[in-house]
This record gives C-alpha cells, structure tokens and sequence, in this order.
C-alpha cells in the first residue's frame, strides 16, 4: 500500500468511535539476566532488573484503537482480586470515563506473566478463571452493550476464551448492534463460532480457521476452502477474513474471495499483532471503507507491529513510515504544528533528543546541505521550521520566494537529516519552537545565541543552543542575484 492511499484511509478512521466487549488480561513481564543454574533443581536462575504491567487481551485491541486514532469504550468482566484493581487502573489510564467493567465475586482476574531474560522469554505464567461468567454478570453485560451500542460505530466482541463471551452473551450483544444498526466486528476463541453468527465480520486466524472447519490453511487455495465452508454454516454473517501472517489476509464477502499479500518484512514478535489488525479492521468497518481496502490496511498495521518488542501498538505516523512511497505522494514527513507536538511528545516518551532548525530555505544549496547535515549530529530526530511564503516575502522582499512553499518543504522532506518539516506563518519561529518544546535550537554562525528567537524558552526548559558553522561561499541572495544578471 502506497503512503497516500494509507493517509486517506488512516484519516478515515480517525476518531470512529468502537465499543469494545471481550477478556481483558493484566499482562505482567519480568525482565532479568540468568547467569548460572540452581542448586536445587537443573534449572537456571533469572536474576530481575525490572518488571512492567500492560493491558492484555481485549484491553490491548483498546490500546491499538487509541493508538490509531480511534475512540475505545470497553466493558469488561474481572474479579474483586488485585488484579482487576490493576486493570481497572490501566483501563481508565488510555479510556478515561469510557470503562465499565463489571466485577464478579470469587472471579480470578485473567493474568499472563512472561519472564524474559535478555530478549528471549524463558516461559509464561498463567492465571484464568475456572468458569464462565455467571448468570447476573451476563445479564450485567447485555445490559450495559445494550445501554451503549448506540453512541458507537462499531462493536467489538474480543474473545479470549477467558469464560466472558458466553453464548448468551454474544447472541444479546449481536442482536442489541442489528437493532441499532451497528456493525459486530469479532476476535473468535474456541470451537463453533455458531456464537457469532450475525456479526458483520469475523476474523479468525490460519489456525483458529483451521481448527474450526477441520481444514489445512496453507495456501491461497486452501484457505479459500476453508472460508466457504464456514461462510456456508453462518447464514447470518456478511463476511470473514483470516489472518495468515507472512502470507496476508483473506476474505470472502458476498461470494467473492479475494487475497491480500504481505510484504516481506523482518519479524520481530508477533505478541499482539492480531489486535492491531483487529483494531484498524474494525475502525475500516466503522467508516464504511471498502473491506479490500480496510484489509490492506490492517495488514500494513500489523506488519508495522511485528517490527517491535512485545505487545505494541502502532500509531498512523509509524504506518506510513511502514507504507510505500508512490511517485504522487505528498511526502509525509511534512506535517503540521499540532501534528508535530504529537509527533515530538512520542520521541520524547521514547527517550529521544530532538533538535529544531529553521529558515526560507527557498533555493536549496550546499550550505543548507552542510548546515542540516550539523544540526541532525547533535540530536536523535530532527524537525525544520520552513517560514510560508508570505513570511519570505517580508523577510526578503516582494520578488522571494523563487520557490513556493509546498516545493521547498518536499525538497527538505526529501534529505535524510530530515525527520519532519513544519511550515509556519510568523516572520520567527518563536511560537513554533514553543508549541513543539524542542531539545536543542541549532542555527548558523551568521547569528548570536542569545539573540534567536526562542533561545531563551529551550534554555529554561534544561536545553541547548547550538552554533553551525558556516560553509563559506553560498548564499540563496547571491544565487537570486546570478540568475538575474545571466538572465539581464
């Protein structure tokens, strides 16, 4: 998928409102090193450096709603143990006011517990409740999915076999979103998926659909077989896709099977992977995007996903930086004020030095070259302030720019010191260095630290100025000046 198709698409999505019902796990990771063996059993000893708690389950398809754009809502079902005081916690963290999590006495809230030393997990621990939620936590349910489908676009039933998604419980799910016209998107679990027959969209994976129907999922062939006969015994469901990792999705919709093929990528974990493409396949459906269309679309988030540790969400920015460049693509790196203090935020919580320059940039030379190249050495991501054409025109005079706006900013998208170029309307970038909280503020020689704008906001916020020297010998006025006197 080209990265002008997956900006329209990912636009699309944004904002779509899903309502997510399903098992939600408190994902634990101990993290150590094991350097020698016990004494007491043949079995090596983790020494912990760390441990992190995360939301697992369906609690992950709402991070990966969140983290794409949309708006979750979950209800869910745990215990009065620690464990559901946790979840509850983490849930409210990344869908606050939009959690309704019913709690049943004597439940074992669903946990997970990986222990990981280095990048290689030694083994997994975990703890589920021993039976199916009762009859007044299915009421509980029903009650609630019905109370909510309405302010949504999209239902999600997430299963993870965890004892919430009764029969009863997605047969009152379903009928409450037909009733109100809302799409059922489901995440299956288990054996006869006859649970589910009314959703819009199931989405099994190779395996899952392989256990379902008794049926090898290998090939293209194979998983077109295999769709048919389930798509036969659910008389009530407009369409499935199955996963099919490295190989791509498939889909049968209305009697017609089409399949979409995957890039080749380097894997890296899997863990999660379905949940995002759940998510972006639900948030398609949600804005009535064609389902080939909302297929490749998932499979270049969960591609995306794949490329990072553990169970990561993925956010539009890193989709498109997964997508392919067409020829006719307004580059991406271009962006806007607001969409750089997200993008600035995101470096930052990953640990990353972000450095700012700026200019008119209006005939690129070597020095910009030079000085671009010196400003992306003192830092981890580099973002340019480009001044609009207006700005130059003040700056420099009625006849500047040479170049508009919209050329200059590809020019500089297109270098590799570049991270992100953001064009502003104001003569100094003072306002944008404040709205976007750079690290370092880099400029040429020609200027005096403590006389660029926004020098002072980037030093009281624990920053640095620095100086770029000069490459002797080109000026974009002289230029101007040479092609006025060849043109003479």
């Amino acid at each position: 998928m080209q990265r002008q198709e997956a900006s329209i698409l990912l636009a699309a999505i944004a904002g779509k409102r899903a309502l997510v019902i399903g098992d939600v796990l408190l994902d634990a990771f101990v993290y150590g090193e094991v350097t020698r063996i016990s004494r007491e059993a043949p079995v090596p000893i983790l020494s912990e450096t760390r441990r992190s708690l995360m939301l697992g389950g369906a609690g992950n398809l709402v991070r990966n709603i969140e983290s794409l754009g949309g708006t979750p809502s979950i209800i869910t079902l745990a215990g009065n143990d620690e464990a559901g005081q946790t979840v509850a916690g983490l849930l409210e963290d990344c869908a606050p006011g939009r959690v309704n999590l019913i709690r049943q006495d004597g439940r074992i809230t669903p946990a997970k517990t990986r222990y990981v030393s280095g990048s290689q997990q030694m083994f997994c621990v975990d703890r589920n409740p021993d039976q199916p939620a009762s009859e007044a936590s299915e009421a509980a349910i029903a009650a609630a999915a019905r109370k909510a489908v309405t302010g949504h676009d999209v239902v999600i039933l997430s299963d993870y076999g965890r004892g919430m998604l009764t029969r009863a419980v997605c047969k009152a799910v379903i009928e409450a979103a037909n009733a109100a016209g809302k799409p059922v998107c489901v995440d299956p679990r288990g054996a006869d998926y006859t649970r589910y027959d009314g959703a819009f969209l199931i989405k099994p994976n190779a395996q899952e659909l392989s256990d379902e129907t008794g049926m090898p999922v290998r090939s293209d062939e194979d998983a077109e077989t295999a769709l048919r006969a389930l798509h036969a015994r659910l008389t009530a469901t407009a369409s499935l896709i199955v996963t099919r990792g490295g190989k791509g999705m498939s889909l049968i919709s209305s009697g017609e099977v089409i399949h979409h093929r995957s890039r080749p990528r380097s894997v890296y974990d899997v863990s999660g992977a379905g949940d995002t493409a759940l998510a972006a396949l639900s948030l398609g459906v949600a804005a009535g995007l064609a389902l080939a269309d909302t297929m490749a679309l998932a499979d270049l988030a969960a591609g995306t996903a794949v490329g990072k540790a553990g169970t990561a969400t993925v956010s539009p920015e890193e989709i498109l930086e997964e997508a392919v460049q067409g020829a006719d693509d307004a580059d991406w790196r271009v962006i806007s004020r607001d969409k750089a203090r997200e993008v600035i935020q995101s470096w930052h919580r990953e640990g990353l030095r972000v450095g700012f320059t700026n200019g008119c940039f209006d005939i690129l030379h070597p020095g910009h070259l030079s000085a671009l190249r010196h400003a992306r050495s003192v830092c981890d991501r580099l973002v340019v302030g480009l001044n609009a054409d207006a700005s130059v025109s003040r700056l420099k005079g009625p006849e500047r720019p040479v170049n508009p706006a919209a050329h200059r900013a590809a020019m500089l998208a297109a270098l590799e010191s570049v991270d992100r170029v953001v064009v502003f309307a104001e003569d100094t970038p003072e306002e944008l260095i404040r709205a976007i909280a750079p690290d370092v503020l880099v400029k040429g020689a020609d200027y005096k630290a403590d006389d660029l704008p926004g020098a002072a906001f980037v030093k009281a916020r624990g920053g640095e100025v620095v100086i770029a020297p000069l490459q002797p010998g080109f000026s974009t006025t002289a230029l101007v000046e040479k092609m006025k006197q060849a043109k003479a």
